[in-house]
């Protein structure tokens, strides 16, 4: 593990720590390289510098931003287009540059769904699926620098059994038949991590994003939530890996 580098990709600010916090926090702890790109927001706006303090408290360097609009928020990047409608060759380029850069041993992003639906979430699973492919081959993208091939890619995902069990006490009430659910069935999970060590860090990250809670998102969720929920919500992390690479995170 202290010799792992692990670089996270993520749709918006907070998405660092609420998917992948403990992981990152319990990396930096054993001395790994952590790094976060996140797709959306601009440099200079209030939720970067809230990424830029959520980031040091789980030792994961300073914010990548490929500087992007978020799909709901145009403002969050004055002048550049949502990320969603950007075109892909373009995404997948800047992404692939930070990759070889970093040089991480592991990527991580979100499961295919991204997470539960959020077209930035969904959209940069695909980005990191062909930014990671595309990074290992010298022919393409030769402006981003050498090529490097990370050893293992890690989708974040919530397992079924877990939504179902934790959805009266977050929502109330059971989940609607006729809408998706989040998360994978259980059998997809191939790596589970348990962070109860590092939740206060976590959730001190998440904390952090104080523009969220101020709209009664995110950390404001979390917060009115029962102690002994929040930390069933946030003392697990659940992965699921692609390829044939040993396991790298547990």
């Amino acid at each position: 593990m202290t010799d792992m580098s692990l670089l996270c990709v993520h749709a918006h600010p907070d998405d660092e720590a609420l998917w992948t916090g403990g992981l990152l926090a319990r990396s930096a702890e054993a001395g790994g390289r952590t790094g976060v790109v996140t797709c959306t927001w601009a440099e200079g706006t209030r939720r970067a510098a809230e990424l830029e303090r959520s980031l040091d408290i789980l030792g994961a360097g300073k914010p990548r931003l490929l500087g992007y609009a978020d799909a709901r928020v145009p403002e969050s990047a004055p002048g550049s287009p949502r990320f969603c409608d950007a075109p892909l060759e373009e995404s997948v380029g800047r992404l692939v540059a930070h990759l070889r850069e970093f040089r991480p041993d592991a990527v991580i992003t979100y499961d295919g769904y991204g997470g539960y639906g959020h077209p930035d979430h969904v959209h940069a699973h695909r980005v990191t699926l062909a930014a990671v492919e595309a990074a290992g081959y010298a022919q393409l993208y030769p402006e981003a620098g050498a090529p490097w091939r990370p050893r293992a890619l890690y989708l974040a995902t919530v397992p079924r059994s877990a939504v179902l069990a934790l959805w009266p006490q977050v929502f109330g009430g059971q989940p609607d038949p006729d809408q998706p659910l989040p998360g994978v069935p259980d059998a997809e999970i191939s790596t589970t991590v348990d962070v109860r060590r590092w939740h206060e860090r976590k959730w001190a990250a998440f904390a952090a994003h104080e523009s969220e809670a101020e709209r009664g998102a995110g950390p404001a969720v979390f917060a009115s939530l029962p102690e002994e929920t929040r930390q069933r919500l946030l003392g697990t992390e659940w992965y699921i890996r692609r390829g044939h690479a040993d396991e790298l995170l547990a």
